[in-house]
């Protein structure tokens, strides 16, 4: 009796043709290396790429193929399975990809999937709110819905840090210390930094600052009685709204994010790369 081949999953932005190209090539090389093609919630109604009986959560690896928004909505599928993440980028930044579709390094997969990936585990956040579990790998925010600033509170583990009116505040972890975090005037955190940072957005106050905690940290935010329209964001989509007076709570994930690596990250050169950290005015020769 022969076993069933080892799976890969794919998760697609289905949007963009170059990355249901791409996705294509990805299917043809990991079949060709031995492997089924699991496809995630349900887009292979569009693709048609999966292979007979191949299950997402019996995947060895999940291949995302189009940006950092892709990545980051694959993570909630990965997570609670303990799959690894393989980012192929079709987008424009590409910060937590792992590899450029344009760069021709799809045809390596296989050979990475015999040889082995280097494994990069990363926190994440999670929240709840009227009986729904919200985890986010970059970030969670909490918004102002109406015209008017609203006032919030911030707590850890149970003490009050800030009292501020804003147009909102924002929890990340060291992945999403180099997003929207650090577009609001936060720090970069290094992945290997055991930290989550609290900001507020757009203060109307001199005297706000950001804050880095400990990731064994609770992190409770607080909305106040007269302000309506508050709304819940994790990584970027809206996944909720507050009722006036209510707060959420903010905590470590239980499981990590992993993400697989063709070599051990070297942070600091990605953020060059990247962000152009450190780069001169004028370009480097």
């Amino acid at each position: 009796m022969t076993s069933a081949p080892k799976t890969v999953a794919l998760y697609v932005d289905l949007s963009r043709e170059n990355a249901r190209a791409a996705a294509s090539a990805v299917a043809q090389s990991v079949r060709g290396a031995g492997y089924g093609v699991a496809l995630c919630d349900d887009q292979n109604a569009t693709l048609a790429l999966a292979s007979d009986g191949a299950r997402v959560e019996d995947a060895v690896l999940l291949v995302t193929v189009g940006g950092d928004g892709t990545l980051l909505r694959a993570a909630q599928i990965a997570a609670p399975h303990g799959i690894p993440l393989f980012g192929v980028n079709t987008g424009r930044l590409g910060f937590l990809t792992e590899l450029d579709w344009r760069d021709d390094g799809l045809p390596q997969l296989p050979q990475m999937l015999r040889d082995g990936f280097s494994i990069d585990e990363r926190s994440a956040l999670e929240t709840r709110l009227h009986g729904r579990t919200h985890v986010a790998l970059n970030d969670i925010v909490v918004r102002r819905g109406g015209p008017h600033l609203a006032h919030f509170g911030i707590f850890v583990d149970g003490k009050e840090a800030a009292r501020v009116p804003a147009d909102g505040v924002i929890v990340a972890t060291p992945t999403g210390s180099t997003a929207y975090f650090l577009s609001s005037g936060g720090p970069i955190l290094s992945p290997d930094v055991s930290a989550f940072g609290v900001i507020a957005l757009l203060p109307h106050t001199l005297f706000t600052r950001p804050l880095v905690v400990p990731q064994t940290s609770t992190i409770a935010i607080s909305c106040d009685a007269a302000d309506a329209g508050i709304t819940l964001e994790a990584d970027g989509q809206t996944v909720d709204q507050l009722h006036p007076g209510e707060g959420i709570t903010i905590a470590r994930y239980a499981l990590p994010v992993r993400f697989a690596r063709r070599a051990p990250l070297d942070f600091f050169s990605l953020l060059e790369a990247k962000l152009r950290w450190n780069a001169p005015i004028k370009e480097r020769d």
